[in-house]
């Protein structure tokens, strides 16, 4: 029986004939009726007494009676669920991305996208590697990725975000002039804080020294990147991080300064091809806006 049928049946119960009911609903009394016949066929027992005037609830329609009011509840509250997660009332977001881009570019757009939207949750998933976003986002585990360009978006469609510019950061005794910027190769001449080998960060780095011929000077490895800037701040070596997280550790102690010439990180937002959910289009939308997307705002959300 489907949900139009048990509305029939609790309509005939509550208004005690098939007439009345059929005015009530404004439908046919003809069709009313075969419906209930219908239910009556699939059940295997008459669920109305039919009386000289009106009907009564025979004991097979009373045991009806309450579980078909609790489906038509059940109905209401998925009509309304599905309703509110349309209307951004309610619902959840799953953003996947690298490390360091979960810090800073995707802490402020998702702040952004939360004040414009507070009854939305998002979930936010940080692999190690560029590979697995680009995979989580096509498989479906996450509706909407961060990464940079280091991989390949495939299939996927993509907004590509402002570059990220990279800073070194550097012990708070050492002895440097940080007004000015420092030469690529110099970087091979510092003891280096990296993060282990395949990961996007170490990747960047080892690019940036071959271009120049040089190679990384390791002092300290780890997978830890909560570690990084404390690690920085004891004095165990420099490392190369995006300018907003080298801002924060210049205003913890640390010495920063730019690179000659410029080491900069690509990012872009990916998604699957078809239509986003409210939340997701939402998303990319406050991404575009707080990015100044300018033409690129013309985005086809719905392909």
């Amino acid at each position: 029986m489907d949900r139009r049928q048990l509305e029939y049946f609790l309509a005939v119960a509550a208004h005690g004939s098939f007439t009345s009911a059929a005015l009530a609903l404004r439908v046919a009394q003809p069709s009313l009726s075969h419906a209930i016949r219908s239910v009556e066929r699939e059940v295997g027992v008459r669920l109305f007494h039919r009386l000289s005037r009106g009907v009564r609830l025979t004991p097979a329609g009373e045991a009806l009676l309450k579980p078909a009011q609790q489906v038509l509840r059940d109905f209401a509250a998925a009509r309304a669920s599905v309703q509110m997660v349309s209307d951004l009332t309610a619902g959840r977001l799953d953003i996947v991305a690298q490390t360091t881009l979960a810090v800073h570019p995707l802490a402020g757009l998702v702040g952004a996208f939360r004040r414009a939207h507070p009854a939305v949750t998002v979930g936010i998933e940080d692999p190690e590697q560029a590979t697995a976003v680009v995979e989580m986002v096509r498989t479906g585990c996450s509706e909407l990725g961060l990464t940079d360009f280091s991989v390949s978006a495939g299939d996927l469609r993509t907004y590509e975000l402002p570059d990220q510019q990279i800073l070194v950061v550097l012990p708070p005794d050492t002895d440097i002039d940080t007004d000015q910027p420092v030469k690529l190769g110099r970087l091979a001449t510092f003891d280096l804080i990296v993060t282990p080998p395949g990961t996007a960060s170490r990747t960047m780095l080892e690019l940036a020294l071959a271009g120049v011929g040089a190679r990384l000077r390791i002092a300290v490895e780890t997978p830890h990147r909560a570690a990084i800037v404390p690690l920085v701040l004891a004095g165990a070596g420099a490392a190369l991080l995006p300018l907003p997280m080298a801002e924060d550790a210049a205003r913890q102690g640390a010495r920063i300064a730019r690179i000659d010439p410029p080491v900069v990180r690509r990012v872009q937002l990916l998604w699957r091809r078809g239509p986003l959910s409210p939340a997701g289009s939402a998303f990319v939308r406050t991404v575009i806006s707080a990015t100044g997307g300018g033409s690129r705002t013309a985005l086809d959300l719905s392909l």
